[in-house]
């Protein structure tokens, strides 16, 4: 369709008597594509291509299609074989929209390679925002250079279940530090001007039948919980667009579900940006489009039909659909691409530093990593010591969580052909072994038993001074773990090493909690998640104390499935890794059991001593809290307090803060923390305020925040269940709507002379 000069005139008046006369850059392109003028603002940009665009570039908008060639489909023209594909719309001078998979890294094609972050529980574990930007922006660099303006990530669910196959791409079981550090992984990726999702909206916290499980619970108490942790990270991270989830809330299909995405979101979150959907949770043409759902993506091959064309057109001729909505859908897209930096700073191929970019993925495993044990200093290692290395592919690389997110280092997979081949495989190791990282630090004798015999693997580790086992359990997108067992007779085989040579270490690669029966027969525990990249170097440096394990847990830790709220989940497994599953898949879970009190509350709640806490963490050095001082200012809760290093090494420390408000019925939560690296016998004094979104509860009835009054109590911790400082501070009732900000500034940690 031609774009006639009369039109073009027309809009330059349009913008210059609306806009105050902005001066329009004078350049053909300017000329003929006035929403090119920086001058304006992201919403007078999105509102000047509106008023350009026909009905049938608003529809082509609205969808995009699959961007690679699986399950025997045509990849389109123009894209770049990864997750989600629209053709640029020439006329109007709007770039292809380039979507890759996903939060750790650039995904697709995996022959071309890219840098694995560690694991979302990883960074999660540092505790430390800058790690999370950082990470952000490497892979959202990385992704620009590749071509792609839009970045499927901001992982944010909350860990409800440890054998949730998604949890490693997630960033743990409390709203605060979820929200906190998948918003800043947000901020990272859109600084190297893509478009980052934040998903899966919502309560997607299971696998098993996740395209029609119903996820049920009370408004309120999701509004405290799973929901707070969106609504906290879209506040720090302004994703450009929102994914709506596969699953069903209070049996309503996430994506259909008018509650969440206009009531919540654009209402009361006044989110600007777009829904996309995840790629076939789209049921419906007209009922998703006004429940708010913004853009289909890859309905031609994942859904049962396209929705967001014939469908939806027939919709708006009908008068079922406002045209006012459409133009909506097309103007929040849009409004995204513009803010990002999108159409500003097109993306392109261009060269990748990939050593510069394994050392981001590397200082976030060194800070993410958490030492579980240490008995007798069996850590950190010495250089002189013999050492036998066993099991988990070590002499290979480091293992990487499956599915949409798996990302395959340029150097190819370090294992390949390990089951399963196909979805949600190929199972993917990186190229980092930490066996050639312990051989450059040891300087005696290090040998290497694959584990596969366990006879041999014990007789090799009682020739050596120390052992290092590795074990692992592969998870991805599509499945839950049926239970908390190691697979593989890894049990035995970490039983057998250590009957053999007591001064064992046991370094885990996983998705998460693991039942660990041999605990207490070995000297020391890391917790490596998936370690990303650079995790083999990066497990040596810690084992040999080159830098101090620092990371802290951000999901308890159980001792065995009974102290879950659901022991079970029905029809969890996947056969092709011999985890076969057991029984039916439910259509329903009730999280009205633990509702706003999941994770360390949940143990809190019900009396239970779990394995390890939240927030727990050793160290190779020793903190001391003193002068603990809770205090309220300018109605906000205050606490400052000395920390001090005790030890003889340098490290870094979490001290976190937990608030329980007045009342039996509620619990201890986490409202604050600082991370801060000290020198051996050096202190540093720090304020920390409470989150105002931490002290209220929801008042469903009212759509109204509410913070009673009475004395609450702050405790200062190393972990959920350990605090070395404990005081009460009285407040006054406070309440704000459910469409409002808490009332002042949230501070971050502040750092004080002493």
């Amino acid at each position: 369709m031609a774009f006639h000069k009369t039109r073009i005139a027309s809009l330059i008046g349009i913008a210059l008597w609306a806009f105050g006369g902005a001066c329009i850059t004078a350049n053909a392109s300017s000329d003929a594509h006035p929403w090119m003028n920086l001058r304006l603002t992201p919403d007078q940009r999105a509102d000047l291509v509106l008023k350009a665009m026909t009905q049938d570039e608003k529809f082509r908008l609205i969808r995009v299609d699959f961007g690679d060639t699986e399950n025997g489909h045509v990849m389109a023209p123009g894209a770049l074989g990864s997750a989600g594909y629209g053709p640029a719309i020439a006329r109007l001078g709007l770039p292809a929209i380039q979507e890759s998979d996903a939060g750790l890294g650039v995904a697709k094609p995996h022959k071309l390679g890219a840098t694995a972050l560690p694991s979302g529980l990883a960074t999660a574990a540092s505790f430390d925002p800058a790690i999370a930007r950082e990470g952000g922006a490497m892979i959202g660099s990385e992704a620009h250079r590749r071509g792609f303006n839009v970045m499927l990530a901001g992982g944010v669910d909350l860990l409800r279940d440890p054998r949730n196959g998604r949890n490693f791409e997630y960033a743990g079981e409390d709203p605060l530090l979820a929200g906190v550090i998948a918003g800043n992984a947000i901020a990272g990726i859109q600084s190297q001007h893509l478009v980052s999702t934040i998903k899966h909206y919502a309560l997607n916290d299971l696998e098993t039948d996740r395209t029609t499980l119903s996820a049920n619970i009370d408004r309120g108490a999701a509004r405290e919980s799973d929901l707070l942790a969106f609504e906290i990270a879209i506040a720090t991270g302004d994703p450009g667009s929102v994914m709506c989830s596969y699953n069903r809330v209070n049996a309503v299909y996430a994506c259909e579900d008018d509650w969440l995405l206009n009531d919540v979101l654009k209402h009361d979150w006044h989110y600007p940006g777009f829904v996309m959907s995840d790629w076939g949770a789209v049921h419906s043409a007209a009922k998703s489009a006004l429940a708010g759902l913004d853009q289909e993506s890859a309905g031609e091959t994942f859904d049962k039909e396209v929705y967001f064309d014939q469908p939806l057109r027939a919709a708006v001729a009908s008068g079922q659909v406002p045209q006012s909505r459409i133009d909506d859908m097309a103007r929040r897209i849009l409004r995204s691409l513009f803010a990002a930096g999108v159409m500003d700073h097109p993306a392109r191929q261009a060269p990748i530093d990939f050593a510069a970019d394994r050392k981001v993925a590397q200082r976030a495993e060194e800070a993410g990593a958490v030492l579980l044990r240490n008995q007798g200093a069996l850590l950190p290692l010495s250089a002189g010591q013999s050492v036998a290395v066993i099991g988990g592919h070590a002499d290979k690389g480091v293992l990487t969580g499956g599915g949409s997110s798996a990302v395959q280092s340029p150097q190819g997979n370090a294992v390949p052909g390990l089951a399963p081949a196909e979805w949600p495989g190929p199972r993917i190791y990186q190229p980092s072994a930490p066996l050639a990282a312990i051989r450059q630090r040891a300087h005696g004798t290090v040998s290497y038993a694959s584990g596969e015999d366990i006879a041999a693997a014990a007789k090799l580790a009682a020739q050596s001074r120390v052992a290092v086992v590795f074990v692992e359990q592969w998870a991805a997108e599509s499945f839950d773990a049926s239970h908390l067992t190691l697979p593989d007779n890894q049990d035995a085989l970490v039983e057998a090493v250590a009957k053999a040579n007591p001064h064992i270490i046991v370094v885990l690669e996983n998705n998460g909690p693991v039942a660990m029966p041999w605990l207490d027969q070995v000297g020391a525990v890391l917790e490596a998640w998936y370690p990303g990249a650079a995790g083999g170097e990066a497990i040596a440096r810690l084992l040999y104390g080159e830098v101090d394990p620092s990371g802290r847990l951000p999901v308890t830790w159980p001792r065995d499935e009974s102290q879950l709220p659901r022991p079970t989940i029905p029809g969890a497994g996947l056969a092709a890794i011999g985890l076969p599953p057991q029984g039916q898949p439910a259509q329903d879970i009730d999280y009205n059991l633990e509702g706003a009190d999941l994770g360390y509350r949940w143990y809190q709640r019900q009396h239970l001593e779990p394995l390890f806490p939240f927030g727990y963490g050793l160290s190779y050095t020793h903190f001391e809290y003193s002068d603990f001082k809770p205090r309220v200012e300018g109605g906000k809760l205050i606490a400052s307090f000395t920390v001090t290093n005790r030890g003889a090494r340098a490290g870094a420390d979490v001290p976190q803060l937990y608030v329980t408000p007045p009342g039996s019925n509620h619990a201890r939560r986490l409202a604050g923390w600082c991370r801060v690296s000290l020198k051996p016998g050096q202190s540093a004094f720090l304020t920390v305020a409470a989150d105002p979104r931490l002290l209220v509860s929801f008042d469903s009835h009212g759509q109204r925040w509410l913070r009673p009054a009475g004395a609450y109590q702050l405790q200062l911790g190393h972990s959920a269940m350990s605090f070395q400082g404990e005081g009460k501070v009285t407040l006054t009732a406070v309440s704000w709507g459910a469409d409002a900000s808490p009332p002042g500034a949230i501070r971050p940690c502040v750092t004080g002379k002493h």
